[in-house]
C-alpha cells in the first residue's frame, strides 16, 4: 500500500490539541494525540509504503509546543486518509522500574483506526534489539465518515428474543466448498453472502470471534494464529478479513456486513479482548503499549521486570487504571457509534475485577462505567466471568445488565447427557434458568447465556465422538486445551462406520441441542454444530487456520436433517415462549409464572437421587396458553413415563413435537402438527428426549 502522495518536507505543523486521542482529520490536515507520562521525546514517523525501510519524514514533538500534561499532540497539515504512520518514543529503558522505552521500535497508535500489515512483517523483529521500521505493522489514517449507513442502527433485540450463533468470520466461508467467490472467502463480505443460511436457521444474533487487528504470527512456529485472541489494536478491524489490503475498504466492508445483517434482523455481537495484548511477557515484541507506557498499561509483578499473567497469554492489562479504562470505554463507544455493533462478549472478563496490583476487588470501576455509560445504554454486555488466575465469578459478575457465559450450564448438561452420577438436580437448575446462580435480587430472565459448545473446546460432534482431546497438530505435545470435557465417544474413539454408534451419536447431539434451546436463559450455538462440524478431536484450534477449523459446507448438505432439527427447535422455543416475552419479569417471577412441575416415571414423583438418570417436567408457559411435557432419559434402557391426563382443566390432547430417538422427519414436528398421543404413558427410548405439547382452551 502507498500513501496518498509523497510528502513535502516543508509541510507545516501546528501545536494541535490533546483531545481527542488518536488521529483526527480536520480541514487543515490531521491532528495526532498520544498519551505518555514518562517519555522524554516523541517522534511521529510518516511512511509512503508499508514495507519501507525508513520513514519519508520524521517529525519531533516539541516538549513546550506539542505537549500538555501527559499528552503529546500535533497538527500536521495536508495529511489525508491513507497516510501510514507510527511513533518512536524515547525514555528510560529500566525494566526494574517498569519502563521499557526503546527508541528503535516503531509503535502503533493505541487509538489508530486502521492497521497496515506488510509482506515483510515480523513478530520476531519486535522481540530483538534493532530498528523495526521495515518489519512492523503501521497505523493508517482513515476517514470514519466515508460511509452511507442508509439509516441503519443497532437492533436492540431483547435477550428474551435472542438466539446467538458463535462464529469465526473467516472460518465461516473460507472453505472452497462454501460457494462464496474466491476473492470473498473468509471476509466480512463473504459473511453477507451466507446471511440467507443464518435466516433459515433462525438465529437472531451472530457472536463474532475477535475482529480487532491481531498478530497472525502469535502462534507456535510454522502455524498461524486463527482465533485472534491477541489484539494489537482496539479500534482497527482485522485487515485479513478484507477483500484486499486497503484499510479504508476494510472498515467499510465491516460496516457493509453489519448493515446487511441488520437488514436481515440479525444482531452483531463482538468477542472482545480487553484483558491482554499480543505483546506477551518480557520476551514478547514491542509493538505498541509496552513502548509507550509499559507500567501504566500492564499489571506488573512485585519484580516490575515481570508481567502478571492472569490471562494465560503473558501479560494482563491494567483495566482499572484511568488511562486504560478510558481506552476501553472509548473503544467500545467507537464500535457502537461508528461501526453500529449491537453488543460485546468480554473474553476473560474477570480481569476487570482486578485492581492495579492484580488483586480482586469489589465493584470494579471499569465494570460499572461500562454498565452505566449512556452511549452503551442499549448495548448487549456478556461476560466470560472467569480468568486464568483462578477468579471465577459465574453468578456474581457485575450489575444486572451484564449477562454471563454460563460455564456451569455447559458442564452440567454435558455430564447429564453423558450419564454421569449426581447430575439430575443440577440439570433441574440449568433447565429453569440457573436460579441457584442468578436467583438473588431482581436479576432478569436471560441472565444466563446457555451453551454446551463454543469455539474453546470440542464441537458437538466431537463431544460425542472422543473421550479425550487430540491436539497434537498444535505442536504443544497435546498439553494445551482442557482435559475436563465431560465427553463420551459412544464406544469408539473418533469416526466409526458402525451404524449403531452413528445413530447413538446423532441422538446425543439432538439431546444436547434440545436442552440448550428449551432451557430458560439465552441460548448460544457454535458455528457448524447444526451440521456436525468436526475438528478431529482437537479442542483448542487457536493456531490452525485450515480446513480443520473452517466450516465444511458439504457437511451442511450431508446433515441437512440436523440443520432442520435445529431450525425447528428454535421455532419451538419461540412458539412456546420458553423464555418470557415480558421485559419486566425477573428470573424468580418467570419461574413462578411459568410454573414447572417435576416428575419421574410417575407423575409428581421426581427422583433426585445421585444415581438417577431420568427426569420429566411439565411447563406452563409464561402466557399460560400452552403446556409442555418434557421427558429426558439419559439411562441406557427404555423407560415408560406417566403422562398428565388430558380432558381435564381445559387441557387438550397431547401432541408429540420432539422425540430424539426417531429418524427425520419424525424427530421433530411443527407446533400443533405433531402426532396425537392417546396412551396414558409414553415410552422414552434409551438416551433420548421427548417433548409433548398441548394447548389450553
Amino acid at each position: 500500500m502507498s500513501a496518498t502522495r509523497p510528502l513535502d518536507s516543508a509541510q507545516r505543523t501546528g501545536p494541535g490539541r490533546p483531545f481527542p486521542l488518536g488521529p483526527t482529520i480536520c480541514e487543515e490536515g490531521t491532528n495526532f494525540s498520544l498519551f505518555s507520562a514518562n517519555a522524554t521525546m516523541v517522534e511521529l514517523l510518516l511512511f509512503n509504503g508499508v514495507d519501507d525501510v525508513a520513514p519519508s519524514r520524521t517529525i519531533e514533538f516539541d516538549t513546550e509546543r506539542n505537549r500538555t500534561s501527559h499528552y503529546w499532540h500535533m497538527l500536521v497539515c495536508g495529511i489525508e486518509p491513507g497516510q501510514l504512520y507510527g511513533f518512536r518514543l524515547h525514555g528510560p529503558d529500566d525494566p526494574a522500574a517498569g519502563h521499557r522505552f526503546d527508541s528503535q521500535k516503531v509503535l502503533l497508535d493505541p487509538y489508530g483506526r486502521s492497521v497496515a500489515v506488510g509482506k515483510n512483517y515480523s513478530r520476531a523483529g519486535g522481540c530483538r534489539p534493532g530498528d523495526t521500521a521495515a518489519t512492523c505493522m503501521k497505523s493508517v489514517v482513515v476517514d470514519p465518515n466515508r460511509f452511507d449507513w442508509e439509516g441503519d442502527a443497532p437492533l436492540n433485540h431483547s435477550f428474551r428474543q435472542t438466539v446467538i450463533y458463535e462464529m469465526h468470520v473467516a472460518g465461516f466461508t473460507r472453505n472452497p466448498n462454501s460457494g462464496v467467490a474466491e476473492g470473498k472467502r473468509g471476509t466480512f463480505v463473504g459473511v453477507v453472502e451466507k446471511i440467507p443460511y443464518l435466516q433459515k436457521l433462525g438465529v437472531t444474533a451472530v457472536e463474532l470471534l475477535p475482529v480487532f487487528q491481531f498478530d497472525p504470527q502469535d502462534a507456535p512456529d510454522g502455524l498461524e494464529n486463527y482465533w485472534g485472541y491477541d489484539p494489537v489494536s482496539f479500534f482497527a478491524p482485522h485487515l485479513a478479513y478484507c477483500t484486499d489490503n486497503d484499510p479504508q475498504r476494510c472498515m467499510d466492508e465491516f460496516r457493509t456486513m453489519v448493515m446487511a445483517l441488520h437488514k436481515a434482523g440479525i444482531e452483531v455481537i463482538l468477542d472482545v479482548v480487553y484483558n491482554h495484548t499480543s505483546e506477551g511477557d518480557e520476551r514478547g515484541p514491542t509493538v505498541c503499549f509496552r513502548g509507550i507506557e509499559n507500567s501504566v498499561y500492564y499489571i506488573l509483578n512485585q519484580d516490575k521486570a515481570q508481567y502478571a499473567n492472569f490471562t494465560g497469554s503473558g501479560n494482563t492489562l491494567k483495566a482499572n487504571e484511568s488511562v486504560v479504562k478510558r481506552l476501553i470505554l472509548d473503544s467500545l463507544i467507537y464500535w457502537v457509534s461508528e461501526m453500529h455493533v449491537d453488543g460485546f462478549r468480554f473474553d476473560l472478563a474477570s480481569v476487570f475485577s482486578r485492581d492495579q496490583a492484580g488483586e480482586p476487588m469489589i465493584d470494579a470501576p471499569i465494570i460499572w462505567e461500562i454498565d452505566s455509560h449512556p452511549a452503551l445504554a442499549g448495548t448487549k454486555l456478556i461476560a466470560e466471568a472467569w480468568d486464568e488466575g483462578g477468579l471465577y465469578q459465574v453468578g456474581s459478575f457485575g450489575p444486572d445488565k451484564w449477562k454471563e457465559w454460563n460455564g456451569q450450564f455447559r458442564d452440567d448438561i454435558r455430564a447429564f447427557v453423558k450419564g454421569e452420577q449426581g447430575t439430575v438436580i443440577k440439570l433441574r437448575e440449568r433447565i429453569t434458568g440457573s436460579l441457584d446462580l442468578y436467583g438473588e435480587g431482581d436479576r432478569p430472565t436471560g441472565q444466563s447465556i446457555n451453551f454446551v459448545t463454543c469455539h474453546d473446546g470440542f464441537t458437538i460432534n466431537d463431544l460425542v465422538s472422543y473421550n479425550s482431546k487430540h491436539n497434537e497438530a498444535n505442536r504443544e505435545g497435546n498439553r494445551d486445551g482442557t482435559n475436563v470435557n465431560h465427553s463420551w465417544n459412544c464406544g469408539v474413539e473418533g469416526p466409526s462406520p458402525d451404524q449403531a454408534i452413528s445413530l447413538l451419536r446423532s441422538r446425543q447431539i439432538k439431546n444436547l441441542l434440545a436442552l440448550t434451546l428449551l432451557s430458560a436463559g439465552t441460548p448460544m450455538l457454535l458455528m457448524g454444530d447444526e451440521a456436525r462440524r468436526t475438528q478431529g478431536g482437537n479442542n483448542n484450534l487457536y493456531c490452525l487456520d485450515n480446513e480443520t477449523s473452517w466450516l465444511d459446507w458439504n457437511l451442511v448438505s450431508r446433515n441437512a436433517e440436523l440443520s432442520r432439527f435445529v431450525a425447528k427447535l428454535i421455532m419451538l422455543r419461540v412458539g412456546t415462549e420458553i423464555q418470557s416475552a415480558g421485559a419486566s419479569l425477573t428470573l424468580e417471577q418467570y419461574q413462578a409464572r411459568a410454573h414447572y412441575e417435576w416428575h419421574g416415571i410417575e407423575l409428581g414423583k421426581p427422583d433426585w437421587n445421585p444415581d438417577c438418570h431420568a427426569i420429566a417436567f411439565t411447563l406452563h408457559t409464561a402466557s399460560l396458553r400452552r403446556l409442555l411435557y418434557v421427558a429426558v432419559n439419559a439411562f441406557w434402557g427404555t423407560l415408560s413415563f406417566e403422562l398428565p391426563k388430558t380432558g381435564v382443566s381445559g387441557l387438550l390432547a397431547w401432541r408429540r413435537v420432539v422425540d430424539t430417538s426417531l429418524s427425520a422427519p419424525d424427530d421433530i414436528a411443527d407446533l400443533d402438527r405433531g402426532v396425537v398421543i392417546t396412551d396414558a404413558r409414553y415410552i422414552v427410548n434409551a438416551r433420548s428426549l421427548v417433548v409433548l405439547e398441548s394447548t389450553l382452551t
